[in-house]
Parts: C-alpha cells; structure tokens; sequence
C-alpha cells in the first residue's frame, strides 16, 4: 500500500496523497460543488476528476512540480512563469462562469472587520496595518468581472519545465477581478512579477497588484493563526506587508 502524505489539514478540509490520487476531504459541499464545476469550464489544464463520494473528491496527480511556495524562494525559471502569465490570461478570456463573485463593497466590509481585528487584538503593530490599509484601497475600484481561479497561489499551478502542466484547488473560482489573480500568484514572489506580466500580454495597473499584495494579506492573517500557520514565518504574509512600508 502507498504510504499516505498529508498535505494541508485544518478544520475546514484536508487533502491526502495516496500514491497518484489526491483526496480531498471537505465538508462544504457547496465549496466542492465549486471546485468541480470550475475545473470542467476552465480552458486550462486541470486535474482529472477520478470519482467523487461526498465529502470525498479524488483527483489524479499532476506531472511536474509547484511553480513555487510562499515563503520559499520559487526555483522554477523565468520561462516558466511567463508560461503561468500566459495560462492565467487563456483562463480570464473565457466565458464567465454562471455563478456570483464577490465584489469591491463586501470585499471593502471583511478588510474593515480584519483590520478592526488585528488592531483590537495588537497582532500587528498598528502603523503597519493602517498603511497597508491604505494601499489596499486601490484595490477596492470597479472592476469589469472575468473567470477567475480565486486562490491562485503559486503552489497551485504546476510546471514541467516551462510547461504549465495544471492548476489545482479551485473552490474559489468564479467571476472576478483579474488582478486579483496575478496579485496572488506573486504574493511574496514580487521578483517573478515582470515574467508573469510578460507572458499575460496585457497592460495592467501595477499598482493594484500591490494594494491587493497588501488586502490579502491582511485579511488572511486571523485566518491563517487560527487554523494554526505563521503569518509571520519568513517571507510570509507579515512580511508581504513589511515590505510595503
């Protein structure tokens, strides 16, 4: 029997590696609704869907390996995040999904309560959440909607050589803006930002990147303590913020 490897767990969902079978675990069955109907609609590489028990969802493995990780310097070459730029923009192009997103004015509302929450609670120092709450405000605009993946980080795509080979965990996916996705593929990889860019082939605000390098992670901080990471392990998200100032 193939050994079994943990890869996330938490109280929300868990997923195992058995050999080349991913199961997900997740009792939010709406979220995997998502995920699986995101994946058939999506005209980028995706994982095959093997079988589905609920709350069990089988995937089959990728080739290749994670374009990168936050908090760890991405080993993937230049090339190969372009071809992630390229792969993001196939996916912003296609027809949206037929599901809401969420948009500037909730999102404006859960920055105000995790900011609320990290002063109240002194988790960070206050001139650095107000700062970079601040920049985040540009992020809060008009956006015209496209499909989205929703938490792309970097970990979720994988390259064989420079070769997107598949984007996985898409339960965040639906209509949104597009920045937000290129913002989260270079959280904390802000040097691999120009290759991304290079391969998306289109002018955007680089600015909005940065005020969505600095919502998110905010926002993701209360979350991250209480299902037991480290915001502020080096190169994470407090450190996204540190370096905003």
């Amino acid at each position: 029997m193939d050994e079994v490897e943990v890869v996330v767990a938490h109280s929300e969902r868990a997923t195992l590696r058995v050999g080349d079978v991913f199961l997900k675990v997740d009792a939010d069955q709406a979220r995997m609704d998502v995920e699986v109907q995101a994946m058939a609609l999506a005209p980028v590489p995706t994982p095959e869907v093997l079988w589905r028990k609920p709350p069990v969802l089988a995937l089959a493995a990728l080739p290749g390996a994670a374009l990168g990780h936050l908090g760890k310097p991405s080993t993937a070459s230049p090339a190969a995040w372009a071809a992630a730029g390229a792969a993001v923009r196939v996916l912003h192009d296609a027809p949206l999904p037929p599901w809401p997103g969420r948009g500037p004015a909730e999102l404006a509302a859960r920055l105000d309560a995790e900011c609320e929450w990290l002063l109240t609670n002194g988790v960070l120092p206050a001139d650095l959440v107000t700062h970079n709450r601040r920049i985040a405000e540009a992020a809060l605009r008009p956006w015209t909607p496209v499909f989205i993946h929703g938490d792309l980080q970097p970990s979720h795509v994988f390259v064989d050589g420079d070769e997107v080979t598949g984007i996985i965990d898409w339960s965040d996916g639906g209509p949104g803006d597009a920045l937000f996705d290129l913002a989260i593929l270079t959280l904390g990889h802000e040097r691999h930002l120009d290759d991304v860019l290079a391969g998306y082939g289109a002018d955007v605000d680089v600015d909005v990147i940065h005020a969505w390098w600095s919502l998110r992670s905010l926002v993701a901080v209360r979350w991250l303590v209480e299902h037991g990471f480290d915001p502020s392990a080096p190169g994470c998200e407090v450190d996204v913020l540190r370096s905003r100032m």
